[in-house]
């Protein structure tokens, strides 16, 4: 089992549709998407993962949005790259395996060795298939 771990801000702002008029709105229709995302999906090396329910950092406008079932949020009372390096560093810790989906190489690099990274495209086409 993966333990999929967003970058929610990220991964929002990588399509250019609008977000930044309503950043709590998007937040919100990524995570309803996040919630259906299925049990397993085909992983950014082609090989099928079996995906545990996903950790989602939101911060800032996002951060007040709702949990919707099936999805863990990590509100960032500050920065969410600190906040999604804890998480990641906490679920390691519990030999929980890990793909963090972001596209900021700076948090890639502040992760643990050995954690898999996929950017956001990786992710939207999964959600849109």
């Amino acid at each position: 089992m993966t333990v999929l771990v967003v970058d929610l801000a990220n991964v929002v702002g990588a399509r250019p549709d609008g977000w930044w008029r309503d950043r709590a709105g998007a937040a919100t229709r990524l995570l309803g998407r996040l919630a259906a995302l299925p049990a397993e999906v085909p992983g950014p090396d082609g090989r099928v993962l079996e995906l545990g329910a996903p950790v989602v950092v939101v911060e800032g406008a996002a951060r007040e949005v709702p949990e919707p079932a099936g999805v863990t949020l990590v509100r960032a009372p500050g920065s969410g790259d600190d906040a999604l390096v804890a998480a990641v560093v906490e679920l390691t810790a519990a030999g929980e395996q890990v793909l963090v989906v972001t596209a900021d190489r700076g948090l890639r690099a502040r992760l643990p060795a050995g954690v898999r990274c996929a950017g956001p495209g990786w992710l939207r086409d999964r959600l849109d298939a």
